[in-house]
């Protein structure tokens, strides 16, 4: 006896034994493994600062599944903890483990060399002028006025290069990039190279000689501390100035949600690029929301589910030895498949007046919640106010501080705030703690209502909230083009995070031409004449 089977939006009617063998055949298919995409592209990661407090993916789901339902209790359960970790879990935090030791040893590596260099550097032109005094003192010739004044230039000029150097390498670094900065790499091996060459003549032509005229040592050693404040001004102009002009303008696009900004760059690198971008995104882009992603899934997931499409006898093709009947009736059934589509479409085209309702109900939503939370938040700003007015006649010591009078008016508002966050997707982004603590602060600066409000009414930029919300683990900078390159027009990456990523398009500024035109100034004067007499 025959049954009939669906699968996966497929409808079709075939024997049991017959069912069971494609179903088999389906579960080996989806087990094989994908193929890998063709297109080469290069993936790298850009870490946070180690020094900021870096917070795990397990964090940003544990803060998505927690109870929003501060507004409706306030009952406080305290107790033992269980926590449950599979072998997935334990395989990633020994990746996480191993990447943070890596980077942490890259970056002492790097402060080793930098401070052994700088070591080389200041103490260089000090050993110029000491090891004659410790090698041969009874040759030396007197160090006159001339050479006296050497000594203090040399120790200013090499105070002013310890605060230039201090000024410009010694800041607390913002990022670790996946690549070294190549202009940064040069400079410090043009200053070795530099340094050891005149190591090399000092010791071929000063130490085997034993040199007998120190002002010439002295002055030798002047000319190195000359030529380092040169290279030091070499790299502000490579490190800092370069970049300053404008040459590219960028295009950022958030892939969730769509949201687009424009920046202008000069001439960086890509990860350079990459990094000014992040810096500008935590500041000018909203806090990424999956939350408002999820209604529009669902609304299409609805409408898919609507469209049924049957394949009737269509995943077994006709043996040899059928007749043509049997191939009329197959070609009669994919005619009426078809038929079905069309019509199932042609239902579908009406979903644009349900969304049309659907976005005007939730409006209207937002707009009854908001009235109902300005009101709720003006009356407890007012019993603040009224409170205030209460102290001030009171004894200095029972005087209530901003935090208590946060906690006691915060049961009045809270309900209607916890409702408009729900209706707007917000819940997940403000705490019950976070929100008494941005009422205590408005409290204390003598803040308007208006302005408590404004952290909620509208989404703001993404520094905006706790760390706990938005702070990702990495960034992964993919690149078709080295990272260090520099970005030329029509550059494309992509920097992902864990739920979305940030496609940036690079365009070059375009060459400006101005002309000027003179306008003689006599050709604006005119004369008016007025008439004595005037018609009646």
């Amino acid at each position: 006896m025959d049954t009939e089977s669906t699968y996966s939006g497929y409808s079709y009617h075939s024997g049991r034994s017959r069912g069971s063998h494609r179903h088999g055949e389906r579960s080996r298919d989806r087990h094989k493994p994908r193929s890998k995409d063709s297109r080469s592209e290069k993936s790298v990661t850009i870490n946070p600062a180690p020094a900021e407090p870096l917070l795990g993916d397990t964090t940003i789901r544990g803060e998505q599944v927690q109870d929003d339902n501060w507004g409706e209790t306030t009952t406080a359960v305290t107790g033992t903890s269980e926590h449950s970790l599979s072998q997935e879990d334990i395989v990633r935090i020994t990746k996480d483990l191993e990447d943070s030791v890596g980077l942490d040893c890259r970056r002492y590596f790097t402060l080793t060399l930098a401070v052994i260099l700088g070591l080389l550097v200041f103490l260089s032109p000090l050993a110029f002028m000491v090891l004659p005094h410790l090698l041969w003192p009874e040759k030396l010739q007197s160090c006159g006025t001339a050479c006296e004044g050497l000594f203090i230039s040399v120790a200013f000029k090499l105070l002013i290069l310890l605060l230039a150097v201090w000024a410009l390498y010694f800041r607390p670094p913002r990022a670790s990039l996946p690549r070294i900065f190549v202009f940064r790499a040069l400079l410090a091996v043009l200053v070795f190279l530099f340094v050891v060459s005149y190591w090399l003549f000092y010791g071929v032509r000063i130490l085997d000689s034993q040199d007998e005229n120190y002002q010439g040592i002295v002055q030798y050693a002047v000319s190195l501390v000359d030529a380092l404040l040169f290279i030091h001004y070499l790299a502000i102009v490579l490190l800092e100035l370069r970049q300053l002009q404008p040459y590219y303008s960028v295009c950022v696009t958030r892939s969730t949600d769509g949201e687009t900004r424009h920046y202008n760059l000069g001439q960086l690198s890509i990860q350079r690029a990459a990094l000014a971008i992040l810096e500008h995104y935590y500041c000018d882009f909203a806090i990424h929301n999956p939350a408002l992603l999820s209604a529009s899934k669902s609304r299409a997931a609805k409408h898919l589910a609507g469209l049924k499409v049957y394949n009737v006898d269509g995943d077994f093709p006709a043996a040899p030895t059928e007749s043509p009947g049997n191939n009329a009736a197959a070609g009669l059934a994919h005619s009426q498949s078809r038929a079905m589509m069309a019509a199932a479409a042609h239902c579908r085209d009406s979903s644009h007046n349900e969304l049309y309702y659907e976005e005007a109900e939730h409006e209207r939503r937002v707009r009854k919640r908001r009235a109902r939370l300005v009101v709720a938040v003006e009356e407890a700003f007012t019993h603040i106010k009224h409170m205030k007015d209460e102290e001030q006649k009171k004894t200095p010591g029972d005087v209530m501080d901003p935090r208590e009078a946060a906690q006691a008016i915060f049961p009045s508002m809270a309900r209607a705030l916890q409702k408009y966050l729900r209706t707007t997707k917000q819940q997940h982004c403000h705490s019950m703690e976070s929100i008494q603590q941005h009422l205590a602060f408005c409290i204390s600066n003598n803040m308007s209502p208006k302005a408590f409000l404004e952290s909620y009414l509208k989404p703001g930029p993404t520094l905006q909230y706790s760390q706990n919300h938005w702070l990702a683990r990495q960034w992964t900078l993919v690149s078709e083009a080295s990272v260090t390159s520099g970005l030329r027009d029509g550059t494309v990456f992509v920097l992902k995070c864990t739920d979305f990523g940030l496609v940036v398009t690079v365009k070059k500024i375009p060459y400006i031409r101005m002309s000027e035109e003179y306008i003689d100034p006599k050709s604006h004067k005119f004369v008016l004449r007025l008439q004595s007499e005037t018609s009646v």
